[in-house]
């Protein structure tokens, strides 16, 4: 597929999949010139005028243009049949058009595995490949297919073809507008099909699903979805246990799922501690760290533990349940500086027990006993990054106080 010229963002080079424009009149696609201004530049990178204002408008227009230069070929492809769909699974390359129609139609189960197998080749090998998708629509399809009915024990093959492609096609600025395709799993029979399949679906299904929770709860579109995801007692009672299994890809995807929908909002954050997040998470933490999680799979799943720790310990509820927890500032402190481990969670263990111990004399005094102040004296002396480094300086002044 031949791209015009003007359908590609001057950036990446790749098509539009939500063109912006600066105030200089240049369009970009909006999570590249996202990614410029977040790294301090106040330029224009076509022109490199000054801007004035950061202000991004949608480029409406352009995006019509290309969506209707994407669909032009839907008027010269006949609509597949369930009987020819079959025979014509091995036939010549379809377009993503045809794709996608042989995906919302009747057709049998071996054509649309031929089309989906087809579709994730295409979103593979091409950042192309996906933006076109994700401008014909894929990713709703993709979701209806996974989600279209109260789910069986685990996945068709079909099926989680289907959310394997859909979470290919995830853009991953969390401020698309793609994203609010997702908010169609809001629905009581969706909510259910993805407790079933977090309890019992394949390894892969569940890590897929894990990703699906972690994208709900950090994209803009999905605001009141996550929020409704996190009041669930039903998801939590089917996520939390997932932070011990001894797949440490499941239990890896089960922490970052989790600790994104901590850090999501304060009611996310009250109902993770109501539902038994914070003991499930220091279990997560110990398992990780004594070396079941494989290596550098552990030690992501204790960051993320950690993350997540730090998010609910920022609320008074959240606090209260880790002060509550036993060897819970203990933990916290073996994981301001660990010699064995790359110290990816550093930042998030001081932030945590900045939060608890600046309110409790007895968790200060707990902390202290501990030797927090000597982990915190090596990790300044380590490589640790600036905002783990001044983290740290507070928790040590905290101390030197005492």
């Amino acid at each position: 597929m031949s791209i015009p010229h003007l359908f590609r963002c001057p950036i990446s080079l790749d098509i539009f999949t939500d063109p912006v424009t600066l105030c200089t009149g240049q369009t970009y696609d909006r999570p590249c010139i996202e990614r410029w201004l977040a790294a301090g530049h106040r330029t224009c990178p076509v022109t490199m005028q000054p801007l004035g204002d950061a202000v991004l408008v949608p480029n409406r227009t352009l995006r019509h243009l290309i969506e209707r230069w994407l669909s032009a070929d839907q008027q010269h492809i006949p609509e597949p049949t369930a009987a020819a769909a079959d025979d014509d699974a091995e036939a010549e390359e379809p377009s993503l058009a045809a794709l996608k129609r042989c995906l919302q139609s009747g057709a049998g189960a071996n054509a649309k595995v031929a089309a989906l197998k087809k579709a994730a080749t295409l979103a593979a090998e091409s950042d192309v490949g996906r933006a076109c998708m994700l401008q014909l629509g894929f990713l709703p399809v993709l979701l209806q297919l996974v989600f279209h009915a109260p789910a069986p024990w685990d996945l068709s093959e079909q099926e989680e073809l289907a959310l394997q492609c859909a979470l290919s096609l995830l853009p991953s600025s969390p401020t698309s507008p793609e994203h609010g395709c997702l908010n169609m799993l809001r629905t009581e029979a969706s909510l259910t099909a993805l407790v079933r399949l977090l309890e019992r679906g394949r390894a892969r299904v569940r890590v897929g699903l894990c990703r699906l929770l972690e994208t709900i709860a950090t994209a803009a579109a999905t605001r009141e979805l996550a929020l409704a995801a996190a009041a669930s007692p039903r998801v939590w009672q089917a996520l939390l246990p997932l932070l011990q299994r001894a797949d440490e890809r499941v239990s890896g995807a089960a922490a970052r799922a989790v600790a994104a929908v901590c850090c999501a909002a304060e009611p996310a954050r009250g109902s993770a501690v109501h539902h038994g997040a914070v003991p499930a998470l220091l279990k997560c933490l110990s398992w990780a760290s004594a070396g079941k999680g494989g290596g550098g799979a552990g030690a992501a799943a204790a960051s993320s533990a950690l993350a997540a720790l730090e998010a609910l310990a920022a609320s008074e509820a959240g606090r209260r349940a880790v002060a509550r927890e036993p060897g819970a500032v203990r933990a916290l402190v073996r994981h301001v500086f660990m010699m064995s481990s790359s110290n990816e969670g550093s930042e998030h263990a001081v932030a945590a027990l900045l939060a608890v111990c600046r309110e409790s004399r007895a968790e200060r005094s707990e902390a202290a006993g501990a030797g927090v102040v000597t982990q915190v004296l090596l990790l300044l002396q380590s490589q640790c990054d600036n905002r783990a480094k001044t983290k740290a300086r507070s928790l040590l002044k905290l101390f030197r106080s005492m």
